[in-house]
């Protein structure tokens, strides 16, 4: 990745983290941005290009930090602002960008606005959110955290109202047809853009707007006031990113692209759930079809492409049949579930497999988009069902075998969350420390890949890519092109092994080099080209023009 590059983006990983999760420098059993300084140096060797910060602003926490109580302020366990501007410069001196999770669309009702706001009806803020009379307005609209809420509207007895949200009733939903709420957001923005952070990762995109007799979700007037935003960062901050996330269909979700003048990046929710539809049908077509339906996107915006994060695996936007699929496949005990989604790490979701860890990091790392890792995952951590919520997913990143898993030199009883100890993850076992040690281990594995990808521009984000068919159902190929380069990507999604051939005669006489040994195939001649795959298995590989012998 080229730091200074507009399109930086572009060719970038990605790594998400929670400040709180991270480490812990002053044992207090929490998370700081101190103890995240003191592991930047880890993930430069892991290969990350910029981190990803989930909210860390003042906060009741009853959603995790998403629900936020003052905009201008950092939560005091997480640091100071001093410490803030501290991990931005050293960050950015490791050529490491840093953005950071916006939460657009609500607040806490512990906000000072909503307190002003309930308190009095002719307060300026009362219109800086959105009242009823009643429960029958916006009635076309879905209740996304189904589990916990019956209705998108709460009774505030303060307020002898109603006022509307679309996530948990204490996060009242901002009203941003009120242009005092647009301009103070940018106000927001820029505060945090001066300091030198490199963008926002913007939370619930689709919502922010309200008209009767719709869903309430994508409206046009959501994507003017992004166009609005997305014109304020090429205007006074160039080189900063929005990502958007809204999971939606693949039209909604391309649409927040607009043309180059709304997100620079969005999340890839349509593909994310489909990856694991195709492992559990051994059936290349669902990746296939979805990626077929997202792209093509504008030249210079990227998807993000991912497979955990922090929230449950969502799947709104499934069919049912695929729904019953993913229930059936990776979460066949109902705590594992939460609303419409798995509650679940990667290699949880997977049962500890390494080959299909390998096969889906290899689709991570060569599909179309940026890679977008979740702390963690590089090193094969589990989860903890038992915790509420989405906490499950959030425990302490395991540094070593000592205790608190190195997070911390807190009491455990001190932790804000406890460590992994299920026998088949226990941090004893599954660690950094260990796992540097270990030449084969999951996460040299990840380091490597991860160099390898960069020695080839076609599977940078900025690659096209083309299906090629082999007649195998369970077999996805596809080459990515970029310029005169091409990598041919085979991926074995059966649970049994597969010999394949593939019309290759188009690239005739050119010689195929395994990407991470340097090792090469036969040349490709006239006849269709023969590959035995191994079950979870892939190959990357270099399509070496004929006369040239430098190699890669």
């Amino acid at each position: 990745m080229d730091f200074d590059d507009p399109l930086w983006f572009r060719d970038a990983i990605f790594y998400e983290l929670h400040v709180k999760s991270f480490y812990d420098s002053n044992a207090d059993g929490v998370g700081d941005f101190p103890g995240l300084i003191q592991k930047l140096d880890y993930l430069k060797n892991l290969g990350i290009d910029c981190i990803w910060l989930l909210p860390f602003y003042e906060s009741p926490l009853k959603d995790d930090g998403y629900d936020i109580s003052d905009y201008y302020s950092i939560l005091s366990v997480y640091g100071t602002v001093d410490d803030f501007k501290k991990l931005l410069d050293e960050a950015h001196s490791r050529k490491i960008k840093v953005i950071a999770d916006l939460v657009l669309n609500h607040v806490s009702d512990q906000h000072p606005w909503f307190q002003e706001a309930r308190k009095d009806k002719n307060s300026k803020k009362r219109n800086w959110f959105v009242w009823s009379d009643d429960q029958s307005r916006y009635k076309d609209a879905r209740i996304i955290f189904i589990d916990t809420e019956r209705s998108n509207w709460t009774f505030d007895p303060v307020a002898g109202q109603y006022f509307w949200h679309r996530f948990y009733s204490h996060q009242p939903d901002l009203n941003y047809d009120n242009p005092e709420v647009r301009e103070e957001i940018k106000k927001v923005m820029r505060y945090w853009l001066d300091m030198g952070l490199d963008g926002f990762r913007c939370d619930a995109v689709p919502y922010l707007f309200e008209r009767e007799g719709t869903n309430c979700e994508n409206l046009p007037e959501t994507h003017a006031y992004f166009k609005e935003l997305r014109k304020m960062i090429d205007r006074e901050y160039p080189g900063r990113i929005l990502l958007a996330e809204a999971n939606q269909w693949p039209t909604d979700a391309k649409a927040y692209f607009g043309n180059e003048d709304e997100f620079h990046m969005a999340f890839n929710f349509p593909l994310m759930p489909r990856i694991f539809v195709a492992l559990a049908k051994q059936d290349a077509f669902p990746i296939i079809n979805i990626m077929q339906q997202v792209t093509p996107i504008p030249e210079n915006c990227d998807w993000g492409i991912f497979l955990r994060n922090h929230d449950e695996l969502t799947l709104e936007m499934v069919t049912d049949d695929e729904r019953d699929i993913m229930y059936n496949e990776y979460a066949k005990l109902p705590k594992m579930r939460l609303n419409l989604g798995i509650r679940r790490r990667l290699s949880p979701l997977i049962e500890g497999d390494r080959y299909t860890f390998e096969l889906l990091h290899a689709l991570l790392f060569s599909l179309p988009g940026s890679p977008i890792m979740y702390y963690g995952d590089e090193i094969g951590m589990g989860d903890n069902i038992y915790l509420g919520d989405r906490n499950g997913v959030r425990t302490p990143m395991q540094w070593s075998y000592d205790r608190n898993a190195g997070f911390s030199a807190a009491d455990p009883e001190q932790l804000y969350s406890p460590v992994i100890i299920n026998p088949n993850y226990h941090y004893e076992f599954i660690n950094v420390e260990g796992e540097s040690r270990m030449p084969n281990s999951l996460l040299n594995w990840v380091r490597k890949m991860i160099l390898v990808r960069r020695k080839y521009s076609a599977i940078l984000g900025r690659g096209k890519i083309r299906y090629f068919y082999s007649g195998e159902k369970s077999v996805l190929a596809y080459v990515r092109n970029y310029g005169n380069e091409n990598v041919f990507c085979i991926f074995n999604l059966a649970r049994v092994p597969k010999a394949v051939m593939f019309d290759l005669h188009e690239f005739k006489d050119y010689t195929p080099v395994e990407a991470i040994t340097d090792s090469d195939f036969p040349p490709i001649g006239e006849l269709p080209y023969f590959f035995t795959l191994n079950s979870r298995s892939f190959f990357w590989l270099y399509l070496r023009p004929p006369g040239d012998n430098t190699g890669k």
